[in-house]
């Protein structure tokens, strides 16, 4: 991901089931029984209309509209409208700063809340958690985490993603392979369904397209992105010297990938690669294609035996200057706490719920989910160190990519990065 997550991510397709449908009117009677009109702002013949902000677009806007649609029908005094948007969190600020129509509750990056609740743009929502008692251990707490800023809450996680294992099936008993779990064994696994044509790449035993997935590769070596005390930049280190070692193995010595190898294409669904990492989001686009199978694994372990993943996605927030705030909170509760909601939508879209509760649910036990839900045992979100977002973009992400490509060395790319990434960080503090 680097979700990172990802943004969005692709777009994702899915259908919500009837028995997902009911179980949405259902579990969420209870929770709208107390809350009415109220006098709110935005109401209608006693109902309250609230508008949702958000940054899915294209087939994911059909998804959302799928839920908020389950969501009206569950009871008769709320309302909700979806309106995308680009660059949520910027239209935010400027709405807020020019008066102008404020939405009542959004669909939030988490990743952004260090950045934006410094900049009073959200409500923290605390005093809401204690009034109705929201069990907070229920959700993935890594996730929950990101959604603090200054020891306050500003939401609840909605959705969570990480980067499995990815391989195809077919090609692995065809050379009656498993999958790997340590970085060696991926190595050699690589090589082994790597094959060349005219000297030239036909398929690629492991996709290395992604330098954004430096950080999970660093929680494998056993080292981490920032210092403790998080002021400075710690991946111009051993551990970080051997992801690039681990890289250069797998790209210049093995030659299992090629910088561009299968660009424009997805590789990995036209058999052209092997293995990747990718996403709960990609599973129904690979499993709508004919006689294609593909496995999940949770993703390898590192030298000493270090487990990494990076967990991203998204939460839902209320604005600072939102017209309807108890109104949202009903909302926010409705989609967040109750484990049959996060289900239904997974079924729709292809996200983890941030409730944890809702991944006991028989359905991820089901297909490729179980790698994914393993994976978040262990998935940790990225540092929310403001300014640090800026350190991977700006920095570091162009120096990985020379080394990839050649241009640099790997400790000369590293150390640029971390010279160049301190002093953004020291802009930021």
């Amino acid at each position: 991901m680097n979700t990172p997550t990802p943004p969005a991510g692709p777009s994702r397709r899915g259908l919500l089931r009837a028995a997902g449908t009911a179980a949405l009117g259902a579990a969420a009677i209870p929770l709208l029984n107390a809350c009415g009109s109220g006098g709110d702002p935005g109401s209608s013949s006693g109902v309250t209309n609230l508008t949702m902000w958000g940054s899915f677009s294209g087939d994911q806007v059909a998804q959302v509209n799928q839920q908020l649609a389950a969501f009206n029908r569950s009871q008769k005094d709320i309302h909700v409208t979806y309106q995308a948007q680009d660059t949520v969190e910027t239209k935010l600020l400027v709405a807020i700063a020019s008066a102008a129509d404020v939405p009542d509750i959004v669909l939030w990056d988490r990743y952004q809340t260090a950045l934006y609740a410094p900049k009073n743009a959200l409500s923290p929502i605390d005093d809401l958690v204690a009034r109705d008692k929201v069990d907070l251990s229920a959700f993935f707490q890594e996730p929950l985490g990101e959604m603090r800023s200054d020891g306050k809450l500003y939401g609840l996680p909605l959705l969570v993603d990480n980067r499995s294992l990815l391989y195809n099936k077919a090609l692995f008993d065809e050379a009656g392979l498993r999958p790997p779990t340590t970085w060696n064994e991926l190595v050699d696994t690589a090589a082994e369904l790597t094959r060349r044509s005219g000297g030239r790449l036909s398929r690629s035993g492991f996709s290395l397209d992604d330098v954004g997935q430096f950080n999970m590769y660093m929680l494998q070596a056993g080292g981490r992105m920032l210092s403790r005390d998080r002021k400075t930049l710690a991946f111009d280190s051993a551990p970080g010297m051997a992801v690039l070692d681990h890289w250069e193995e797998l790209v210049k010595r093995k030659k299992v990938y090629e910088a561009g190898f299968a660009q424009g294409i997805d590789g990995f669904g036209t058999g052209a690669v092997a293995m990747k990492y990718g996403g709960p989001w990609d599973m129904p686009g690979y499993d709508a294609i004919d006689d294609f199978e593909y496995g999940v694994a949770t993703p390898v372990s590192g030298p000493g035996g270090h487990r990494g993943a990076i967990t991203g996605g998204f939460g839902l927030v209320i604005p600072a200057a939102a017209r309807n705030r108890d109104a949202a909170w009903e909302f926010l509760k409705w989609w967040c706490t109750v484990p049959e909601n996060g289900t239904a939508f997974a079924k729709i879209a292809s996200w983890l719920p941030g409730n944890a509760k809702s991944v006991r649910d028989p359905y991820f036990g089901t297909g490729h989910w179980p790698a994914f839900v393993r994976t978040m045992d262990f998935a940790t979100v990225r540092p929310n160190t403001p300014g640090y977002s800026d350190v991977e973009g700006k920095a570091l992400d162009p120096e990985l990519q020379n080394f990839l490509l050649g241009k640099t060395g790997a400790r000369a790319a590293l150390s640029k990065a971390a010279r160049q990434g301190d002093q953004i960080l020291r802009q930021n503090l």
